[in-house]
């Protein structure tokens, strides 16, 4: 829970500071390293016992980035933050981060597990360019039992959500951003 309260705050600070300039990708300090990359294998452990068919989607795509905790709030304006890992071949390679603004009717505050897979070494690729961004709400299946093999690529990314805690009431209009940084 408190890395959770922690998520929220940080997403706050950086949707403050949209303007001024982006959150920094890595974690700072090598104890806080080692806590996202060890947190992303927990996030992984856990989708894969919500659903054994994901382990073996997974194996098959080019890469994928876990992001354990997506902080996400809103009064009208707004936003969510998370800091994650980038795999290729199964092996953790680089950080990243997600960053989204939003405006429309919305209000509450939300903290979830993302996975993004990607299809084809080009969109890894892509991803890693920092050039990558949802250009508006992208559709995300819930990981339970069975949506791995039920699992579809949309212009080779595929996106899960899990674990959403929280109550955000949400009608808007917004992308998510994501940088890259190798390890």
């Amino acid at each position: 829970m408190r890395s959770i309260v922690a998520t929220l705050f940080t997403a706050s600070i950086c949707l403050a500071s949209l303007g001024v300039g982006a959150c920094s990708t890595a974690p700072r300090t090598e104890s806080a390293r080692a806590d996202i990359r060890a947190d992303a294998e927990a996030a992984l452990s856990k989708a894969r016992r919500a659903d054994p068919s994901f382990g073996d989607f997974l194996s098959r795509a080019a890469g994928y980035a876990v992001f354990p905790t997506v902080g996400k709030g809103a009064v009208g304006v707004g936003g969510a933050y998370g800091r994650g890992v980038l795999y290729e071949g199964g092996r953790q390679v680089g950080y990243c981060d997600l960053s989204q603004g939003s405006l429309g009717f919305q209000l509450g505050g939300q903290a979830y597990t993302q996975i993004i897979a990607f299809e084809t070494p080009n969109a890894v690729d892509h991803f890693k360019s920092g050039n990558f961004a949802f250009a508006a709400q992208a559709t995300a299946v819930a990981l339970r039992s069975g949506a791995g093999s039920n699992a579809r690529y949309e212009n080779n990314v595929a996106v899960f959500t899990m674990d959403e805690a929280g109550l955000m009431f949400e009608a808007s209009v917004g992308g998510q951003k994501f940088a890259y940084q190798p390890f």
